[in-house]
């Protein structure tokens, strides 16, 4: 029904938006306006405000706006007519009289609730009956309790043909009437009507004014077929449009921030009784773009609960082309996969509410669902696979219709393509960098140095974990102690790539200060001009000599860099264009490490929205980090291969003797 924009404005005029916020959030005053903790979001300072001149309310950790009517839609979760109607009554505004068509299609609507009210009451009294004990039993099996049947009103469909119809006839209904609601059967023969439900355990399926629309039937003989049967679409119910439980869950989802969405209506119940009130179920269909409009009426994020098995996991990934044409900003949904075999009603049987808790800990979001089930519906190996996940992944965002939405899944996906695609490429690659990084093939330990955390990251085109990051930045300092030429000759990459360890930042500018303004020209001048609070931290990256107590030199100047952790090339007399290569690509790793944090940084500022600016800074970042690790692999794979002939063309030295060549100020590579 339209309503017309004098009424609307009439009821805001006499109820002012305070009164109607002021019931679910404490308000106190702030100059013209109420100020409150926002009821969508928990929060400790206020960020929400109302204002009665302006007739509405704004929540600032939301984003979130609107008049009464809105309020009431987003914490009660009414249809737009249901908060007039509802403002109305509280007002006492009368609403206008439909047309009379309109009111002759209500009060045979309203004749028709009666008939399925009378149904309800009928089954529950047979199930309370002599009759009901197998129904009655069944339920007890599934641990129902008294109040939990009393509240989702379970009764019993005897097992007869007219049972219910006699029934309803004995008390005035009419056949068309309950052939309008779904109740009996007309068979196409010719033959007598008769009960659509029986020998079943019957659940009522109201709609979100509490009013009983449907009905669901568990049968009790074990060998009959469905196992649920439903009432068909009728005039009171329409399938597609409706969620089970949705009345009472409305405010209890309002309360919890969030709802669960199940498959069936007694794995619903079985939540229910366990304290989990923000439950409803999709009566076992196909989500429809009415349904999932109803479920973000109750949560921006709901979570569906699928059973862990192939056939859950089949069934989410069915839901997924229907949900992606109606995503919008801010809402979703966030998709729990149960342990194997199990359903939330064994889950809550076994273990109560708290057994659940841990479950939506683990949901899964719509983009990690899609990225799952696109790696698995076929290898991405092959140049042509891998073109074909891209044109699989680009056909699922055009069907989102919301362009801010549809830009960020762009985004999202090109940067997973582009980290999958290149994890791939250093897979290949592994048989190459462990010779190069351990040495020979030697599997690396823990604290096997750069070198092997080099190839336990995967390669030098990937930025690489904090830890092995460290140890990069250790050897680009170890390296420029030892020959102080290689820190001038990149000291602007050096000094402008930060350093995650701050120890190691704050170094690297008293090395240059040593380097630059002192002159240093060896190791030696270095550690004699290093300040006293550094030189455990000095000794740390490079090594002091360490000699027993015949003078013996145990370990040369330089020691620990070629040691444990350390460049440990050293130890095959590499020469100094060697190092000079090595040392560019340890700067490498760090520069991609940095491009790869700006463009999380990009996409992290993106919550708000997508600007074309923020979207061409994205893609030349994204460009940019492809680019750069295409480069750091080819030289990869040239020092891989300079190691290996390193090894095999010359005899291995002494590490003394190595380290001491290489400190010496000559021009030429050593």
């Amino acid at each position: 029904m339209k309503f017309p924009q004098s009424l609307l404005e009439e009821i805001r005029e006499r109820i002012p938006v305070s009164d109607v916020v002021g019931r679910k959030v404490k308000l106190r005053r702030q100059g013209r306006e109420y100020a409150g903790l926002s009821p969508f979001n928990k929060e400790k300072t206020p960020s929400f405000f109302v204002n009665d001149q302006k007739q509405f309310y704004h929540c600032f950790s939301s984003g979130k706006h609107g008049d009464i009517f809105k309020f009431l839609m987003e914490t009660e979760g009414l249809s737009f007519p249901e908060a007039v109607e509802m403002l109305a009554g509280q007002a006492g505004v009368p609403l206008p009289d439909p047309d009379p068509q309109v009111q002759k299609r209500e009060r045979e609507r309203a004749s028709l609730y009666d008939v399925m009210e009378m149904a309800t009451k009928f089954f529950q009294l047979q199930f309370h009956s002599e009759l009901g004990r197998e129904a009655r039993t069944y339920a007890n099996n599934r641990r129902l309790t008294e109040e939990t049947m009393r509240t989702f009103r379970m009764g019993f469909a005897p097992n007869s043909r007219d049972h219910l119809k006699s029934y309803l006839l004995e008390h005035g209904v009419s056949e068309q009437d309950m052939l309008d609601t779904g109740l009996i059967i007309k068979p196409d023969d010719g033959r007598p009507t008769y009960d659509r439900f029986r020998n079943r355990l019957m659940i009522p399926i109201e709609d979100e004014r509490g009013r009983v629309v449907a009905f669901g039937g568990r049968i009790l003989d074990k060998d009959g077929k469905p196992k649920y049967l439903n009432s068909p679409e009728t005039r009171l119910f329409f399938k597609g449009n409706m969620v089970f439980n949705a009345h009472r869950a409305r405010q209890a989802a309002y309360e919890a921030g969030s709802a669960i969405v199940v498959e069936g209506y007694m794995d619903a119940i079985a939540l229910y009784q366990a304290g989990i009130r923000h439950v409803v179920a999709s009566l076992g269909t196909a989500f429809t773009e009415q349904q999932i409009a109803r479920m973000w009426r109750f949560s921006n994020e709901p979570y569906i609960c699928f059973d862990g098995d192939r056939a859950g996991r089949q069934a989410a990934h069915r839901s997924i082309e229907r949900i992606l044409p109606n995503l919008k900003a801010g809402y979703s949904f966030q998709f729990v996969f149960l342990p194997n075999g199990q359903d939330p009603d064994d889950l809550v049987r076994e273990g109560g509410a708290d057994a659940f808790a841990p479950v939506l800990g683990q949901a899964r979001s719509l983009f990690d669902v899609i990225w799952e089930r696109e790696l698995e519906a076929q290898p991405a190996d092959t140049p042509e696979r891998k073109a074909a996940l891209e044109k699989r992944i680009e056909d699922l965002v055009r069907l989102i219709k919301d362009e801010r939405v549809q830009r960020q899944y762009q985004m999202s996906f090109k940067s997973a393509l582009s980290n999958f695609f290149w994890q791939q490429e250093r897979d290949r690659r592994d048989q190459n960098r462990n010779r190069f990084f351990t040495g020979g093939g030697a599997r690396a330990g823990k604290g096997a140095g750069p070198s092997s955390a080099l190839q336990a990251s995967g390669n030098v085109s990937r930025a690489p974990e904090i830890g092995q990051s460290t140890e990069y930045e250790y050897c680009l300092i170890g390296l420029s102690i030892h020959m102080p030429y290689l820190f001038e000759q990149f000291a602007e990459q050096v000094l402008s790539v930060p350093f995650q360890k701050e120890s190691l930042e704050a170094f690297k500018f008293v090395l240059s200060h040593i380097i630059f303004d002192q002159k240093a020209r060896t190791y030696k001048d270095i550690y004699d001009q290093c300040p006293d609070n550094l030189r455990e931290l000095l000794d740390d990256m490079h090594g002091v000599e360490v000699r027993d107590g015949n003078g013996k030199v145990i370990h040369p100047w330089g020691w620990r860099l070629a040691g444990r952790r350390r460049v440990h090339q050293l130890v095959y007399k590499p020469s100094r264009l060697f190092l000079e290569r090595l040392f560019q690509s340890y700067l490498n790793v760090l520069e991609v490490r940095e491009t790869e944090k700006d463009l999380e940084r990009e996409m992290a500022t993106l919550s708000a929205g997508v600007d074309e600016g923020a979207f061409h800074r994205i893609q030349y970042l994204t460009n940019e980090l492809h680019r750069r690790r295409e480069e750091n692999l080819r030289e990869e794979q040239e020092l891989s291969e300079l190691y290996d002939q390193m090894k095999s063309g010359s005899e291995r030295v002494s590490l003394e003797e190595v380290l001491l060549q290489l400190a010496a100020p000559v021009d030429e590579s050593a």
